[in-house]
């Protein structure tokens, strides 16, 4: 134990047991953590109180349409690479409800939503998962608009990361420069080792939490044991993908025999923008009750996969499968850039290891490249 005080950027060593200390010290603060939990054969995100309910001496294998867990036996809390679910869920909701109409007097009167919106813990944000929230905060907080839902949520969040020491054969950061280590962006990140996590500080919230728990200075024995974790880490991340180029190489190819290839494959299920961290399509629907008298709009998720999102007076934009996994993939790794000024994928592989088709970007690219070349 040490009497010096943590600072920001500093990194120190905590043992295990402390964690449960600084997730009370969340909830009394008014957080509700939510964390990583092992559920229904899968990882799963919800509400956690101490390191009993993550998935402890859990490791999971993923690879194109497969995703199981294995139990290693051991001790540690973040093996497992996440599974289909991401964080977008607890920022942008699946189902938001906008507003309430009734009917008085023959007259309508709106009512906007204006309930208080949950202040979050997010607890094990990997370095990919942190890089697509700031891609959804380009999305929702631009200059010319900013989401209200989003933004309190976001504006009332705790961060607490971990870097990545185990990646999966789906996973391809280190192409789109998002892991597996962080760089910046959180409160407080974690590297785990076998009996204690080194703990690097990132904001005056998360320093003043960790002021108030017993650490320790890491030895150098202690630090050269996390650096090369992820620089094993990072070796172990044998799937890439090439970016020069690429939104170019993508406006290019509209007219690309390739794209019916895959449509003959693709079950426009819309599973892959659903597990993306980033897509943020979504649409408005109105509930009336059975009176007449009131009714709901909501805003719900939505995919440029379904049939009926492209639809608009005078037809359908996109009918066929190939027009839409087209309209998905140029707009990910193309024109997301020139609306956003950054890719809308940030390498967790998601869209590989939960497509029925096992269709993968990764092979789709150097595909559309080598036919260029022709």
């Amino acid at each position: 134990m040490t009497d010096q005080q943590p600072s920001i950027g500093s990194t120190v060593a905590l043992a295990k047991p402390e964690l449960d200390g600084l997730l009370a010290d969340l909830r009394r603060g008014g957080f509700r953590t939510v964390g990583p939990r092992a559920r229904d054969e899968g990882i799963v995100y919800a509400e956690i109180e101490s390191l009993a309910d993550l998935p402890r001496g859990i490791q999971t294998a993923q690879k194109p349409a497969s995703y199981r867990m294995t139990q290693t036996g051991q001790n540690r809390c973040f093996d497992f690479i996440p599974g289909s679910q991401s964080w977008k869920q607890f920022l942008f909701p699946p189902r938001t409800e906008l507003f309430t109409a009734r009917k008085e007097s023959g007259k309508w009167k709106l009512d906007e939503n204006i309930e208080e919106q949950p202040r979050y813990a997010f607890i094990g944000v990997r370095a990919c998962e942190l890089a697509a929230i700031e891609i959804q905060d380009r999305v929702f907080m631009r200059p010319d608009f900013t989401d209200p839902v989003y933004r309190a949520r976001r504006a009332g969040l705790f961060i607490l990361a971990v870097n990545c020491t185990h990646p999966n054969d789906t996973c391809f950061c280190t192409s789109m420069g998002t892991g597996p280590a962080h760089k910046a962006g959180y409160d407080l990140c974690l590297t785990e080792l076998d009996e204690v996590f080194l703990v690097q500080v990132g904001s005056e919230l998360g320093r003043s939490l960790l002021a108030k728990r017993t650490f320790d200075l890491p030895s150098a024995f202690v630090q050269k044991n996390a650096a090369d974790a992820l620089e094993s880490a990072a070796r172990s991340i044998t799937r890439t993908l090439d970016t020069d180029g690429l939104p170019e190489l993508l406006m290019d190819s509209l007219e690309s025999g390739r794209w019916a290839e895959i449509g003959k494959r693709c079950l426009s299920c819309a599973n892959c923008t659903l597990v993306c961290p980033t897509c943020f399509c979504w649409d408005a629907t109105d509930l009336p009750d059975l009176t007449g008298k009131t009714a709901r709009r909501e805003r719900v998720w939505d995919s440029c996969f379904n049939l009926q999102y492209s639809y608009m007076a005078g037809g359908n934009t996109r009918p066929t499968i190939r027009s839409r996994y087209r309209q998905w993939l140029t707009h990910k790794l193309s024109t997301w850039k020139d609306q956003f000024g950054v890719p809308g994928c940030v390498g967790c592989g998601r869209c590989i290891t939960w497509c029925p088709a096992s269709i993968d970007l990764t092979e789709e690219i150097p595909a559309l490249r080598a036919e260029v070349k022709k």
